[in-house]
């Protein structure tokens, strides 16, 4: 491959930013130098910044995609590259998609197994050299629904499974601890009665008597089978992070209160937080504000969740609350790389894939103006 030469960019690094030049070659990031490069055909920034490409662990966006509309089934494959151009677009250069497994086949709101499906679709399109960035398996392991175990069987080694997430959305605690939230949520979507939510509500607490301890080890087991890094989802309290640490959890998605992310500090699990629920300024199931733990250093790391380009938004936004640019980019890039243990991407830095994403600032607004994944450029 021919290189690629950035020059006259401010560089964010680890700690700093420098003024420089980045040369990309093979792939990777062959050089990093302070000064101006003259070398002909060199891509003069103009002072933009450079960061790494961004790392996506939890986002629902290509479910979005399978379903623009309730009951629509689009074509996987269109689907799935149309979701993988956006998310390069947004400068997001890795990414973890979100499926969930575990399905629940009766009572008033059914959903059907898909992840399995998908997934090999995913796989092909991404053997044929289809896809634009970096694509890896998050599982949301779904411990209140009836067919977790069957479905989780049907994934292994080879499926790039780097994240397994604890889902537990039983009725009346975690994130809906409120169930007048839940309430509002389900009967919008599924058009329900409030006898068909109370019936709702009792059915998804029978299958948690039913199943939920057992899948939950299941989903521990498999995890570990697959070779990926565990994570929990909505701890509340102490007790849940105490749970999670016991299974030996690393990342803690959306923990819903300060008490949770304070414990989750403690015992060294990194707090995610939706990048919506910053730029909102609350979240939506009037759990605690993604703002509120980065006020009080308990902030690790940033996912888009439902909204792609929140993500770059977002480390913006905590670059101007802690006035820190390098700490506020890694959010999005070196910390959810090493939280899942990738070594070889999240940071700009001599050996590492090329994935570059250069800046614009207009008014502390990013303005994205150009994308490369593998030395490639792709936005």
């Amino acid at each position: 491959m021919t290189d690629t030469i950035f020059t006259n960019a401010r560089i964010v690094l680890d700690d700093e930013v420098i003024t420089g030049s980045v040369t990309l070659r093979d792939g990777r990031i062959h050089g990093v130098d302070q000064g101006s490069s003259r070398i002909s055909g060199a891509i003069d920034c103009a002072g933009d910044l450079l960061i790494p490409g961004l790392i996506e662990l939890h986002t629902d966006n290509l479910e979005r995609h399978m379903e623009p509309r309730p009951k629509v089934d689009w074509p996987h494959a269109a689907a799935i590259l149309a979701h993988d151009g956006e998310l390069a677009s947004v400068g997001i250069t890795t990414v973890f998609d979100a499926m969930r497994v575990g399905s629940i086949l009766s009572g008033k709101s059914r959903y059907n197994e898909y992840a399995r499906k998908v997934t090999t679709e995913l796989m092909e399109l991404r053997s044929s050299g289809a896809l634009r960035i970096s694509h890896f398996l998050h599982l949301r392991a779904e411990v209140c629904s009836e067919t977790l175990e069957a479905e989780m069987a049907l994934f292994g080694p080879k499926d790039r499974v780097g994240l397994v997430s604890l889902m537990d959305h039983t009725p009346g605690q975690r994130q809906f601890r409120d169930l007048s939230k839940l309430q509002d949520y389900v009967q919008k979507k599924h058009a329900m009665t409030d006898a068909d939510f109370d019936e709702h509500v009792a059915h998804l607490r029978s299958l948690r008597a039913d199943f939920g301890d057992h899948h939950e080890a299941v989903a521990v087991a498999e995890a570990k089978r697959y070779g990926a890094v565990l994570a929990s989802h909505d701890d509340t309290t102490t007790d849940h992070v105490a749970v999670s640490a016991g299974y030996g959890v690393r990342v803690a998605e959306f923990p819903t209160t300060v008490e949770a992310a304070t414990a989750c500090h403690e015992r060294n699990i990194a707090v995610m937080m939706g990048a919506p629920n910053l730029i909102r300024g609350g979240s939506h199931s009037g759990n605690v504000a993604a703002q509120e733990l980065a006020e009080k250093d308990l902030l690790d790391i940033v996912s888009s969740d439902y909204v792609p380009s929140a993500l770059m938004t977002s480390a913006f936004l905590l670059s101007q609350l802690w006035g820190d640019l390098p700490r506020a980019i890694a959010t999005v890039t070196k910390t959810p790389a090493q939280s899942v243990g990738l070594t070889d991407r999240g940071r700009i830095a001599e050996g590492l894939h090329g994935d570059i994403v250069r800046i614009h600032v207009l008014d502390d607004t990013p303005v994205i103006r150009g994308v490369w994944s593998h030395g490639r450029q792709v936005g």
